[in-house]
């Protein structure tokens, strides 16, 4: 076992309390600005957008800090293409009878059905990975501690980043979602966590008229 070895804290930035509130706020709003869109330009967005974005994202915090997750990023329209054609088939079989009328009823007012264009027009997919446990240069196996957490984490500040960077994004989880592995050519280790659509919004693109709870409703304080 490993000795651990500690550096200073020299990253840090403290502001005042009317700063932070300012600033709280103001990234409150921001992320109210964000809504998950269906409908997409085939605009051409810069590589290095998306590559920022995931390097901010791989920043998360993780079990171990063993940073379970692979990010495969997908513009070759030949396998946009493909996805699509694997996607939409297990979502006929979602919406024909394989999903509880419950949760039917619970989608219809977002209008989403088994059709998915937007996985060929959106100019990247992002297709994120759990590594369930890493393997040694032996090929034995080392365990991934809070993998669905670290993920979720990471992935949560990749959609936080796109948004921040002026780009429109759509979690899409189809399910199941094995055929990403055969088609990206990942590994038995790693299990598909999330499908994210990015690019910039069609002109005339329309999203649901929805609302968040307040605050009251999600969240106590004590």
């Amino acid at each position: 076992m490993s000795e651990p070895r500690f550096i200073p804290l020299d990253t840090h930035v403290e502001y005042s309390t009317r700063d932070m509130v300012r600033r709280a706020a103001a990234f409150r709003k921001r992320a109210a600005r964000r809504r998950t869109v269906r409908e997409y330009s085939d605009r051409p967005v810069p590589r290095a957008v998306i590559e920022e974005c995931i390097r901010a994202a791989g920043t998360a915090p993780s079990g171990a800090n063993h940073q379970p997750w692979h990010f495969v990023v997908v513009s070759d329209p030949e396998v946009k293409a493909r996805i699509r054609v694997a996607a939409e088939e297990e979502e006929r079989a979602f919406y024909r009878g394989g999903a509880p009328r419950e949760w039917l009823d619970a989608l219809a007012a977002l209008g989403t059905d088994e059709n998915k264009p937007f996985l060929e027009t959106a100019p990247y997919l992002i297709a994120i990975f759990a590594e369930r446990y890493m393997l040694r240069e032996d090929g034995g196996k080392l365990k991934n501690y809070y993998v669905q957490e670290s993920v979720g984490i990471a992935t949560g500040i990749l959609i936080t980043g796109l948004h921040h960077a002026g780009l429109a994004t759509l979690t899409h989880t189809p399910s199941p979602m094995n055929f990403l592995n055969e088609i990206l050519g990942r590994p038995a280790n790693e299990r598909p966590f999330l499908l994210l659509v990015t690019g910039y919004p069609a002109e005339d693109a329309r999203v649901p008229a929805i609302t968040k709870k307040p605050l009251e409703e999600i969240a106590t304080f004590r």
